[in-house]
């Protein structure tokens, strides 16, 4: 009986060594940030395919496995489970919404799992306490963010600015920022809003800001409240002349469809950004990665039309970094895998070009001076603003 054991077990590890390393990704597929899911998703198979068409790593395929929380912690909880008792998962990927990610915390760090964050921008994802922390991030961190956002209203002249941020951890986040900036940039903070998910109307929200002597509106928000902000802000002349200028999580839904083109128009908005395909950091990869995209999930696709670009370009550069940690550690150990992500030099980037991508003291892979400010032109496409960074 004994041997039989052995040899089951010996057949066991032999087939799993045939089968390729897993990489999970727990994202909104499905619900208020599903372009964003998907540009997740998108920009982390385009990578693989590269890696394995190499040879994947330490001499095996890499694989997506796609799980969806549909912006609910407990479906995410339930999916970060599921992925730890799965055989070859590696890491996961994680995103989009901030109070998912949160809740998820605890559970990636009780089953050690390298945990790769390209958007949710929660300060605490990061600074979470955690000892050793699994999670290392490529997308906005809020703590950086205010100062971008702040900086782009006072550079257009304004001196007055109200805050609009959903009842979230991600809007407290930004609450945080934006206010301590403002300190800094000498801005006035006139009134501060608070509204819900699925919230029907902004009407009283957006009357207290106008009585506050405000004239642009730091907002924090998700498509479809960021769709019922604008749509109101376009109806009422009174409100017409307020300024947005709005954190990354429109651009995650279905925002623009849910607004209009012609409505969006008649609203000054600005959008906090750190990748566009028309403004490349890196033009050969940037041609690479586009041209991959076209090819594999949309022949109409251009530079301008990408949804989410931001995600893609992120879970793309994430998916590159976990492979050099594994290669770096020859070893898919969850502990080698974080270390050797500390210990990553330079790396060419889809993003940018990291000179480390991270450190033992710092997971975030990007700040202030990497992000900008983008518009939307006539056609309803994010284009980054004419003093963007290339």
């Amino acid at each position: 009986m004994k041997k039989i054991l052995l040899l089951l077990a010996a057949f066991s590890f032999f087939i799993n060594a045939k089968e390729p390393y897993i990489i999970g990704l727990d994202a909104d597929l499905s619900a208020v940030a599903k372009d964003g899911g998907e540009a997740i998703q998108r920009g982390a198979l385009i990578a693989i395919d590269e890696i394995n068409k190499k040879g994947g790593v330490l001499g095996r395929k890499l694989k997506l496995v796609s799980k969806d929380h549909r912006g609910n912690p407990a479906r995410g909880k339930h999916n970060i489970k599921s992925f730890s008792s799965m055989p070859n998962v590696i890491a996961l990927l994680g995103g989009v919404h901030t109070p998912v990610v949160m809740q998820e915390l605890p559970l990636i760090h009780e089953h050690k799992i390298p945990f790769l964050v390209p958007w949710a921008a929660g300060t605490a994802i990061v600074d979470n306490d955690f000892e050793p922390n699994f999670v290392f991030r490529l997308s906005v961190r809020d703590a950086e963010a205010g100062s971008v956002l702040v900086n782009a209203a006072k550079q257009d002249g304004h001196e007055k600015v109200a805050l609009l941020l959903e009842q979230t951890a991600w809007g407290r986040s930004n609450s945080i920022s934006i206010e301590s900036q403002s300190v800094l940039s000498n801005i006035k903070v006139t009134h501060t809003a608070w509204f819900n998910w699925r919230q029907k109307s902004m009407q009283k929200e957006l009357q207290r800001i106008k009585q506050s002597g405000a004239t642009a509106i730091m907002l924090v928000a998700n498509a479809p409240e960021g769709a019922t902000i604008i749509r109101e802000l376009a109806s009422n002349p009174e409100f017409k002349e307020l300024a947005v200028y709005s954190h990354w999580g429109i651009a995650s839904g279905q925002f623009v469809q849910s607004v209009g083109v012609e409505l969006l128009q008649q609203i000054d908005i600005s959008v906090l950004q750190t990748y566009s395909f028309l403004r490349p950091t890196n033009e050969t990869l940037n041609k690479q990665v586009l041209s991959a995209y076209i090819n594999r999930f949309d022949s109409d696709a251009t530079a301008e039309n990408i949804p989410g670009a931001t995600g893609l370009a992120h879970a793309y550069d994430l998916v590159y970094l976990l492979a050099r940690a594994i290669e770096l550690g020859k070893s898919v150990d969850s502990d080698s895998i974080r270390k050797n992500l500390e210990k990553l030099n330079k790396h060419n980037g889809l993003v940018k070009t990291y000179e480390p991508p991270f450190t033992a003291s710092r997971h975030d892979a990007l700040m202030a001076q990497d992000y900008f400010m983008a518009k939307y032109n006539e056609s309803g496409f994010l284009v980054p603003n004419a003093n963007a960074k290339k």
